[in-house]
């Protein structure tokens, strides 16, 4: 049934889109000239409303639902910023040699730049250098805007996520008990009205799920009686859904793959699983990955301007082949089944593997694979086993990959929207030598010097951030996520277009503020259970 809701609450938003696109194309034909497409950026909703995006809906729900004490608390940031920049106006906008509080606008711009702290402390210099005491309005400001209303703001989505997730669980456990009991007053007959039988049971599950096998099905309904009684009763069928996510597994009845090998076999591959299974053979290998990861670090410490030798270290060659037959003691004393069941013993043989390919790329002379020998150091992460603490970081961190990755794919639904809007209001408009009327011209000068008789080339490289194509948008989008430096972009927008571009960038830091902070409200969360589970407290 979720599916079917989830789908007919996307339904509206599809039609509304498709009525949208229909008349865009309508105005294209008519007027047999293309112009400004913002249904473009509308068309992830059709990828978000399947099958496969249901922990995506279920973020943009959240998301959403976060929204109205979210706006409230963004109002107040918003108010003060407008005082702030008013007062700012008033008390430099005298320093004509201040660029940044010359016009009320420039002021407002500057002071939401300086909320992220990337023109800090720029902004206050100029100033700064005439009255020290010009330092206080920027520190009063940065201890109100950043670091009491921003918090404030995420403590308030985190509060409201807390309030909807209470709200969800009790509504989902009081929607399940009732499911129960309906289920309970069907199955339960006259002739057995203390409880319901395993033929009763076995009907439901074959219903409820059709793939388990007649031997779960009975190991389910005998976990649900812990007193062993034919009957199970409807304080026992409570605990419906947590046994039936359960998963049985038969018990081997050998300890070892090599029980049925001959004796003298048998004797050697036990002491094979006995040393690879002993404390000093782990520890031994954790001193030569130790060892290696120091000799890596003095080889490359010992290289001159990045020019390394294409022939094979004899270190590359002993290491390597340290850890292949550790690799082939490891899968002969447990078992390839056995062995590669452990994240730590894949982990192990992959970049084994990813080694060996580095030296046949290395001995073969094939420069397309020459990154895999970068990947040599990786094995130093196999130290992290020696701590608990740190092997239960690295099990959570794989435990939240599924979740983060549909947090990901909601964050990139949202690069997407922002992508398709700055390709069609901001492309060619940033190239080599643009924005020579902005700021941040320096940022995109292209020039050729000749000094004597060399020619030096002084490039400012922020021309390479532009919305030429969707690539070139996803990168210039994630650098204005880490904020540093990002009014640079956006002055040079601003300098070729409209000062009204600063709307999309600064409405863009707001919504992946809004989702960067719903993202990591989700995933302490997640991390703090998934935590809790793995360190046993």
């Amino acid at each position: 049934e979720v599916p079917i809701v989830l789908f007919c609450a996307f339904c509206p938003w599809q039609t509304c889109v498709l009525l949208l696109q229909f008349i865009e194309a309508i105005v294209v034909l008519v007027r047999q000239t293309s112009h400004v497409r913002i249904t473009r950026a509308l068309r992830c909703i059709f990828l978000v409303d399947c099958r496969y995006c249901g922990a995506v809906r279920r973020n943009l729900r959240q998301i959403f639902q976060s929204l109205p004490p979210f706006i409230d608390i963004l109002l107040l940031l918003l108010f003060f910023m407008v005082i702030f920049a008013i007062l700012g106006f008033y008390l430099f906008s005298p320093n004509k040699s201040d660029p940044y509080f010359n016009t009320l606008e420039n002021s407002l711009v500057n002071l939401f730049v300086l909320l992220t702290t990337a023109n800090f402390p720029d902004v206050m210099m100029p100033s700064y250098s005439r009255n020290p005491w010009s330092c206080v309005f920027f520190i009063v400001y940065l201890s109100i805007e950043l670091y009491f209303i921003m918090n404030l703001l995420l403590a308030v989505v985190f509060d409201t996520f807390n309030d909807i997730e209470k709200m969800k669980f009790k509504s989902l456990l009081l929607h399940k008990r009732t499911a129960i009991q309906h289920a309970y007053q069907l199955l339960v007959s006259k002739q057995r009205p203390l409880g319901i039988s395993f033929k009763q049971f076995d009907g439901l599950m074959r219903f409820y799920k059709p793939r388990m096998n007649s031997r779960d099905r009975y190991l389910t309904f005998k976990a649900l009686s812990p007193s062993n009684t034919p009957l199970v009763s409807l304080k026992d069928m409570y605990n419906f859904y947590e046994v039936v996510g359960l998963k049985w597994k038969a018990k081997k009845n050998r300890e070892h793959w090599f029980d049925d090998l001959p004796r003298t076999a048998f004797l050697i591959f036990k002491g094979i699983n006995i040393l690879v299974n002993s404390r000093t053979f782990q520890y031994t290998m954790y001193t030569l990955v130790a060892v290696n990861g120091l000799w890596i670090l003095v080889e490359t410490f010992m290289l001159r301007d990045g020019i390394f030798s294409r022939d094979v270290p004899w270190s590359y060659i002993v290491f390597l082949t340290i850890y292949g037959v550790e690799v082939l003691l490891k899968i002969t004393g447990l078992g390839p089944i056995e062995y590669l069941s452990s994240g730590w013993n894949f982990f192990d043989f992959s970049v084994t593997l990813f080694a060996f390919l580095g030296l046949l790329a290395l001995a073969f002379d094939m420069k397309p694979f020459y990154f895999i020998v970068v990947l040599r150091p990786l094995q130093l992460l196999r130290l992290f086993k020696l701590k608990k603490r740190y092997r239960n970081v690295l099990d959570t961190m794989f435990e939240l990959l599924p979740r983060m990755a549909s947090l990901g794919l909601t964050l990139l639904i949202f690069y997407y929207c922002f992508a398709i809007i700055g390709m069609e209001f901001f492309s060619g408009k940033l190239y080599p030598n643009c924005c020579n009327s902005s700021t941040v011209a320096d940022a995109y000068r292209w020039v050729n010097r000749t000094i004597g008789n060399k020619t030096v080339v002084e490039e400012g490289y922020y021309y390479l951030n532009n919305f030429d194509n969707i690539l070139n948008s996803f990168v210039t989008l994630f650098e204005l996520t880490v904020v540093n430096d990002w009014y640079i972009i956006m002055e040079g927008v601003t300098s070729e277009t409209s000062h009204w571009s600063r709307l999309y960038f600064m409405i863009f830091y707001i919504v992946t503020m809004v989702s960067g902070d719903t993202t990591i409200i989700l995933q302490n969360n997640a991390a703090s259970g998934v935590y809790f589970i793995i360190d046993g407290r």
